[in-house]
């Protein structure tokens, strides 16, 4: 898998969110940085970026794909933190956009949260999981009966042993990835 497929993917999703739109905020509407909301803001932009790279770092070699959905994973990736939550990559954004909101001081950058959420509070249930749906069938289910979309689980979901992967007559179905 190239480096540049991942990096347009990275590019053009994550980054424009927590660089380039913080960053027009910020220049159009100025910053108001403080101690102490300066300090947690880096706490959460360096949580959001640590499971951001840990999250893309599993599509690559779990997964084989990128996180864009035009170029999405041929695995169900059930590893690190997707075995607490479904979705840690926006769980990673939102601390990163939080995170700057509180460093910068910035209401504009936190209605930019409110948008990121509420676009994906939208999008996830319409258009991601039905797609996760068709291409992993019966092993998405499963996954997603017992791991929550957006509250992670305190203790990691286990793949029951009898979880294999399930194939439709004539075709194989990809492999889980636990």
């Amino acid at each position: 898998m190239s480096f540049w497929r991942h990096a347009r993917a990275v590019l053009l999703l994550p980054t424009m969110v927590t660089v380039v739109i913080p960053a027009v905020i910020v220049w159009w509407d100025g910053a108001d940085v403080e101690l102490v909301p300066g300090l947690l803001g880096g706490l959460l932009i360096a949580a959001g970026i640590s499971v951001v790279v840990w999250t893309v770092k599993l599509f690559v070699s779990v997964g084989r794909g990128t996180l864009a959905p035009w170029d999405p994973t041929s695995r169900l990736v059930v590893r690190g933190p997707y075995r607490h939550v479904r979705n840690p990559m926006i769980t990673g954004v939102a601390c990163i956009v939080a995170g700057e909101a509180a460093l910068l001081g910035s209401w504009p950058v936190l209605i930019l949260l409110a948008l990121f959420a509420a676009t994906n509070t939208i999008y996830m249930p319409l258009v991601e999981e039905p797609g996760l749906r068709r291409r992993f069938g019966a092993d998405y289910e499963v996954y997603r009966a017992n791991v929550p979309r957006w509250l992670p689980r305190l203790r990691p979901w286990n793949v029951p042993p009898t979880a294999a992967p399930s194939a439709e007559p004539g075709r194989q179905s990809p492999p889980l990835s636990f």
